[in-house]
């Protein structure tokens, strides 16, 4: 006799929707998390906060509205991280709500602590006052997500030199700032950061950032990053980071040196699972603190799951949310369908990037004839009513059947958009769905009729010089 039948360790995204689902389900759940995370890293420290954070930067710096009323248009004129962060506590404070009441009402146990294994089915909930109590589950979940990976060789003072939790809590916007590494995390926070009139110089050891994202986007990104004063340095790497009175001296391994008032360390994420004691439940991780998991999210000890940034690639709070259905599910003895592979990304730079799919490269790769379609924002009324003329929709099409294989987008609204282009690939649907439908008018969506036409139009002159179809 267990105390319940599936105990959940973390609040974020995945560790919610496992307990709702297991409750759903008729079983008795619980959630173990720290009194002030509740909602987990995603509400407190990451994907909400910094989403806030850029809308906030986007209204106060009147930055998309610039080609209507000119490019001295501002809301506020000297913004400040006041400015900046009552929106941010806000929206945290309204989403915890939302969670406390959802866990509430479908009747999940909160234990407020740190949650640790004393043996495979025996939890240690330590309190704030030091005190342990002790819990059974037939089934646990591990949700406990990850934290910003700190090098042992930055001195890090959540100040002068921070990394992606600590940026939120700066005393004021700085004037000049490095950024370290060029992922998703750091190319946003640099846009951001550049939006509010920093310059920024993001450092990234690799050739290009955003490996993983069609190349021409990336390029597009690129040309309003540095219309915004961003400067790269790619190919190189990061020897020190020196605190010098109140900046710091960025010193590169090819010998160059950046001064700032502010260096962000984006160098990955490490997963939270030291605390747990995972060996007394005969489990560990890898060196970089994530659990190996199967199909179904289950661990080596089958009764034990995770699901989340804490299992490695994506690292989504939407596929951890999935995750931890389908692991509740699964733990249940409920049928499980797999989670779909059309899975899309979104990154919340300035101006945004979205895509589900392949990319063109992929494609060239494999050998899959294709054809582009594009629509340009410039082109749409609803692009000219909103003042975005960069913005642009790329469909990828099947030369063979005219099936969708990829949809890129970037400019406003490129995180909703991207959702039309995955419903159509998830139902198997063609460009020709697209050539057909009818859409509002005036919209963004309606790019995806003008790329349709486009793409169409370009197979259908290679069919008449070629003869076919």
């Amino acid at each position: 006799m267990y105390d319940f039948d599936l105990l959940v360790l973390g609040s974020g995204p995945g560790g919610q929707k496992a307990a709702i689902a297991a409750a759903k389900l008729g079983r008795r759940a619980a959630v173990v998390e720290k009194r002030d995370m509740l909602g987990g890293v995603c509400i407190n420290t990451g994907t909400i906060p910094s989403k806030t954070l850029r809308e906030a930067v986007l209204y106060l710096t009147g930055l998309n509205q610039r080609e209507l009323y000119g490019q001295n248009y501002r809301v506020k004129d000297e913004i400040t991280v006041g400015d900046l962060g009552m929106r941010t506590r806000h929206v945290i404070g309204r989403e915890i709500q939302v969670i406390r009441s959802q866990l509430t009402r479908n009747r999940v146990t909160l234990m407020q602590g740190t949650g640790r294994f004393l043996d495979g089915h025996t939890i240690g909930v330590l309190d704030e006052t030091g005190e342990e109590k002790k819990v059974t589950a037939a089934k646990v979940v591990i949700a406990t997500g990850t934290t910003p990976a700190r090098p042992d060789s930055v001195e890090f003072d959540d100040r002068t030199v921070v990394d992606s939790d600590a940026i939120l809590h700066l005393d004021r916007v700085p004037d000049t700032m490095v950024v370290v590494g060029a992922g998703v995390i750091g190319i946003e926070y640099a846009s951001m950061f550049a939006a509010l009139g920093t310059k920024v110089t993001v450092v990234e050891r690799r050739e290009r950032m955003l490996e993983f994202c069609d190349l021409e986007i990336v390029e597009a990104l690129k040309y309003h990053l540095r219309d915004l004063a961003v400067t790269f340095r790619f190919g190189e790497s990061v020897a020190a980071v020196e605190r010098r009175g109140a900046g710091a001296l960025t010193v590169l391994e090819s010998g160059k040196r950046v001064p700032a008032d502010c260096v962000m360390y984006s160098a990955g994420r490490q997963g939270k699972t030291a605390e747990l004691c995972l060996e007394t439940a005969g489990l560990t991780a890898d060196s970089r603190g994530r659990i190996k998991v199967d199909d179904h999210y289950r661990t080596e000890v089958p009764h034990i799951y995770a699901v989340g940034d804490v299992i490695g690639f994506p690292a989504l709070a939407a596929t951890s949310m999935e995750q931890g259905r389908l692991a509740a599910q699964h733990a249940c003895g409920e049928p499980v369908a797999d989670m779909h592979d059309l899975q899309p990304i979104g990154i919340y730079t300035v101006p945004e990037i979205s895509f589900v799919g392949r990319t063109e490269d992929e494609l060239t790769r494999d050998r899959v004839p294709f054809e582009v379609g594009v629509s340009r924002y410039r082109e749409l009324a609803r692009g000219q009513i909103i003042g975005d003329s960069y913005g642009m929709l790329k469909l990828l099409v099947s030369s063979e059947d005219r099936r969708l294989l990829g949809v890129h987008v970037f400019g406003t609204g490129a995180t909703e958009l991207v959702h039309i282009g995955q419903t159509v690939m998830g139902c198997g649907g063609t460009v020709d769905y697209l050539v057909n439908a009818v859409f509002n008018y005036p919209t963004l969506a309606e790019s995806y009729k003008v790329a349709a036409l486009d793409a169409m139009n370009k197979m259908r002159a290679i069919a008449r010089l070629t003869g076919e179809g």
